[in-house]
């Protein structure tokens, strides 16, 4: 799939490659009763823009997908607020914007996935679950009709998926081979909810699987949303501003 003017592609290879992707990750996650949160503190229209897509089905016969725009002043508070794990998170931003970057990193411990539209600077590998971006540094990017296209795209592959029931329950096993997220032996991202009372308590957590206590002794003093490495009951580590999970 590309998507041409009569001088340059719109969509190339790689980014179509991103979107069928993305489209996929999504269609199974509102397949399993997710929400879609949409956030784009730089350029408001576009968070209504996505989830009015989502959430209208002007096409007769799709389905309308929950999706809510979040515009409030702190979208990354209103995102842990907001949502639950399974649920996913859109954002049209800049690579560069402090709030987003924050929603990317404490995702994993909201249990969210993450789709990430935006131009200039690519974020690094891994800070999403899917980047959908524009490689040009020209600023009118997110003015003109390139990342409506991009949206659009990934809205209508996804309704493409829900007409293929086959493809919405993924057919691995997700403890086979020889790591497993679950069972493997691997840290977990959490969020501070509430610090010990006393030194001798456990400090109570959120995580992609929901609260728990952990013993926060080895990282000393925590706060409430600061972010920790979780391994066995224990924090191992304080994840600092800049930290990518």
């Amino acid at each position: 799939m590309t998507v041409t003017l009569p001088d340059a592609p719109l969509i190339g290879d790689e980014l179509s490659a991103d979107l069928a992707a993305a489209a996929l990750s999504l269609a199974r996650r509102f397949a399993a009763g997710a929400t879609l949160w949409v956030v784009s503190p730089q350029w408001e229209p576009h968070a209504h823009h996505v989830a009015v897509e989502f959430v209208h089905p002007v096409i007769m016969g799709k389905r309308a997908l929950p999706s809510v725009a979040l515009v409030e002043p702190d979208p990354l508070a209103q995102c842990r607020v907001a949502a639950r794990p399974g649920d996913v998170i859109i954002a049209v931003a800049s690579a560069d914007q402090p709030q987003v970057r924050g929603i990317m990193r404490r995702s994993p411990a909201w249990g969210t996935d993450t789709i990430w539209i935006g131009s200039g600077e690519r974020p690094p590998a891994g800070t999403a679950t899917h980047i959908l971006w524009v490689p040009s540094d020209d600023p009118m990017v997110p003015a003109t009709g390139r990342f409506v296209l991009m949206y659009h795209l990934l809205w209508e592959l996804t309704h493409v998926c829900f007409e293929h029931p086959g493809l919405l329950t993924p057919t691995t096993d997700d403890c086979a081979g020889e790591s497993c997220v679950t069972c493997g032996d691997e840290g977990r991202l959490a969020e501070v909810l509430l610090p010990p009372a006393t030194a001798l308590d456990s400090a109570l957590v959120r995580t992609a699987t929901g609260e728990e206590y952990v013993d926060v002794t080895v990282v000393g003093e925590v706060s409430v949303d600061d972010l920790l490495l979780v391994h066995g009951g224990a924090a191992l580590t304080r994840i600092g501003d800049e930290g990518v999970a």
